[in-house]
């Protein structure tokens, strides 16, 4: 059905237009309330900003935010579960934790007014990526204690939409479910949007000739190619969100219908570029790792939080008209980077070369294992039809895996079907290497 009519819509227009000047006014009032609540009743950033002889008061300009101390991860799991909270655990109306699969859990707390300042950065979101009030928004994000699925079913309601809250898994269903109650938005990951598409096409269900218009699709890295994919096999404008659990959750910055960088909300969160090895500063336009200040957050303020994320900010106005600041397309994680033999790899590189490949279908995992004392990367893939000749598919995609991206590796090519599929977030790299050790 396409993205339907992209006219400019805004949720809260006076803000998404706001001049330059005055945001920037604006931010040094919220920031110097933050660091104030922070300095104040979290011992963590007490600690920490007397390490780096630094004190609330010493902010006169944006720029003295970079002599404060950057916030990890670790931090979160060093003050397990709730020293990073500016509020009594009494005054805290929701948690939500990560799946602590590598270790403690890293536990972020709303207040009564986090949870509704939330909804309404959410609603906010979903418009600036074509949702409408009335819409019939399909969130297949998983609920609990991931920030997703809660996230976005809060703001979907503030914005005036009628949500289905079907989570993940349970693929027919959900398809049957959008056919039905006349979805035109939906939430998801990208690889379980793909996941919907297969689905339906193996039942003969035409998805691009049902009333989806947009799709809403964050919490994992994709590629330019998934999201040709993803357009054409669902026939929906594909839309990039991004959030972190740490900041807020969801609705950190999302597309517009241009789809020319996602539009970061600067009222509620202060965005840094830093050279990811020396923690320097770098000017907007430049590549780095994102790092971000939440502005208006109580219960759990991040100050200077590394999101590892690779990106470049645009401050630019858009055409659509807002003016706040654009995250150029996050790159990819410079934790997730692979080192494979001297090559430096994002797994969203290898997919843009598969989803490029002929007779190969939009499935994958890379598995990186160690072979004496070099490093080695399998792609395992999926072929498109069950009759085709996988021994000369996989010699061809390693061939031009080796001329695009200048990397020697193994390609299996399995029959379709072989690899597991997606029912949330998807896992694209095995890391064997801890288990194999050096020799």
């Amino acid at each position: 059905m396409g993205a339907g009519d992209p006219a400019r819509y805004m949720y809260a227009p006076e803000v998404e237009r706001m001049a330059r000047s005055d945001l920037a006014e604006l931010q040094m009032q919220r920031l110097r309330r933050t660091l104030e609540l922070a300095y104040a009743r979290v011992p963590h950033y007490r600690t920490a900003f007397a390490a780096a002889g630094a004190k609330p008061d010493d902010l006169r300009s944006l720029d003295d935010l970079r002599r404060f101390p950057f916030t990890v991860k670790a931090d979160l799991r060093d003050n397990y579960p709730f020293g990073l909270f500016a509020v009594p655990r009494e005054k805290v109306m929701r948690l939500h934790a990560s799946s602590g699969t590598t270790g403690k859990p890293t536990v972020v707390g709303y207040t009564a007014r986090d949870i509704d300042t939330w909804a309404e950065i959410i609603a906010r979101a979903l418009a600036c990526a074509g949702a409408r009030p009335g819409d019939v928004v399909h969130n297949a994000l998983g609920y609990g204690l991931f920030t997703g699925g809660l996230g976005f079913h809060y703001g979907a309601e503030r914005l005036g939409c009628t949500v289905t809250p079907m989570s993940g898994g349970q693929t027919e269903k959900q398809i049957a479910l959008m056919l039905d109650f006349g979805a035109r938005v939906l939430v998801s990951t990208p690889s379980y949007t793909l996941n919907l598409a297969e689905v339906a096409e193996k039942s003969g269900i035409d998805l691009p000739a049902s009333s989806l218009a947009v799709g809403v699709l964050g919490a994992e890295p994709w590629s330019e190619s998934m999201r040709a994919e993803i357009d054409r096999r669902l026939g929906i404008a594909a839309i990039d969100s991004y959030g972190l659990s740490e900041i807020i959750g969801p609705g950190v910055a999302m597309e517009c219908h241009l789809r020319s960088g996602l539009h970061g909300w600067e009222d509620h969160f202060l965005f840094e570029i830093v050279d990811p090895e020396t923690l320097e500063s770098l000017p907007l336009g430049a590549e780095g790792e994102l790092v971000i200040t939440t502005l208006t957050k109580e219960a759990m303020p991040m100050v200077r939080y590394r999101t590892r994320d690779i990106t470049r900010l645009d401050p630019t106005p858009c055409p659509c008209g807002r003016t706040h600041v654009r995250l150029l397309r996050v790159a990819g994680r410079n934790d997730d980077m692979l080192i494979i033999r001297g090559v430096n790899l994002y797994p969203s590189q290898i997919e843009a070369v598969l989803l490029g490949h002929p007779g190969l279908a939009p499935q994958y995992q890379l598995v990186v294992a160690r072979q004496g004392s070099l490093d080695h990367l399998t792609v395992e893939v999926e072929a498109a039809e069950a009759g085709a000749d996988r021994t000369v598919l996989g010699m061809k995609l390693r061939q031009h895996i080796k001329s695009m991206l200048g990397l020697s590796c193994e390609v299996i090519v399995r029959l379709p079907g072989e690899l597991p599929r997606s029912q949330g977030k998807a896992k694209r790299v095995r890391d064997l290497r801890k288990e194999t050790p050096a020799g």
